[in-house]
């Protein structure tokens, strides 16, 4: 029996304190934020779930399924990774260290009965940077069926993200988050969780959007899973956060010039290895100190 209590915001809390919420306790859910898309991400995308094979090892799940390459596969969840609402958090996140933010991954997550809890992990592990230091991912996972205590719902264990490495989560400060669908969790790189146990005969269902620093390297190869050829169906502000974009001054850039001109055969202007608003933005960054850590994540 945990001890935390599960925080829920609305759909129409203020922006500033919901990204107040979520630095402090390291997650946040919004309910029933867009019901009519997850519905319809759930329709486009059950024939592939259908087809979609379980896991092949103990993470994966051998009773979990997973999709990627959404963007092909489903318009909603399009409009769910642009959705006005997330953009302004990871804004608020994200950019202490970045020029502009990227969409670092997506994908679906699908619990069938038997299916067992993941080990609780940062998802920030994949960056050889203390979680501590600097916040490099905002993920998200959109409830596209109901997530509860029964059926798998993500395990989150709230101010985690402030934690050393060594530091190990008690039972009583595991939470489970249990949301209906049309809600999204919120949460960030260095906050412990995974996937729950489900004990029950309904699927629990989740599309996973992950937000990172624009000069990351991305978990999900976007210029594979969504080539130009695809990509260019999609809107200016889908490619742009996909990775068609600057990373950040010169990063970034095609034959010299932005990289969004393959979707633009009628610019007539300058190349620009770099674009004014982002030299900019440059200029507010703070400089991230990378020293030797120990084994708690502490320099010394």
């Amino acid at each position: 029996m945990t001890s935390q209590s599960l925080a829920l915001s609305a759909p129409d809390s203020d922006p500033v304190v919901l990204c107040e919420q979520l630095k402090q306790a390291g997650y946040l859910i919004i309910e029933g934020l867009a019901p009519e898309l997850t519905g319809a991400a759930l329709n486009q995308l059950q024939p592939h779930i259908d087809q979609a094979p379980f896991g092949h090892d103990e993470f994966l799940g051998a009773k979990t399924k997973r999709l990627g390459s959404l963007f092909t596969k489903s318009e909603a969840a399009q409009a769910l990774a642009t959705h006005p609402l997330i953009l302004a958090l990871a804004e608020s996140v994200l950019l202490e260290y970045a020029t502009n933010f990227q969409l670092n991954f997506s994908g679906v997550m699908h619990l069938e009965q038997g299916a067992l809890a993941q080990n609780l992990h940062r998802d920030g592990d994949i960056y050889p940077l203390s979680h501590i230091g600097i916040t490099t991912l905002m993920p998200t996972m959109w409830a596209l069926t109901d997530f509860h205590q029964g059926n798998g719902g993500t395990q989150v264990v709230p101010g985690s993200h402030l934690w050393d490495n060594e530091r190990q989560a008690a039972a009583q400060e595991i939470i489970t988050a249990e949301m209906p669908a049309g809600s999204v969790l919120i949460y960030l790189g260095g906050t412990l969780h995974g996937g729950g146990d489900n004990r029950s005969t309904d699927p629990r269902t989740g599309l996973a959007l992950q937000y990172s620093l624009g000069w990351l390297r991305q978990e999900e190869n976007q210029y594979l899973a969504h080539p130009p050829e695809v990509a260019r169906t999609f809107s200016e502000s889908l490619r742009r956060l996909i990775g068609y974009n600057y990373g950040g001054s010169y990063l970034g850039f095609v034959n010299g010039d932005d990289p969004h001109r393959i979707f633009e055969p009628d610019y007539t202007g300058p190349a620009m290895r770099s674009t004014p608003e982002i030299d900019e933005a440059k200029q507010r960054l703070a400089q991230l100190a990378v020293s030797k850590l120990d084994s708690g994540g502490k320099p010394f």
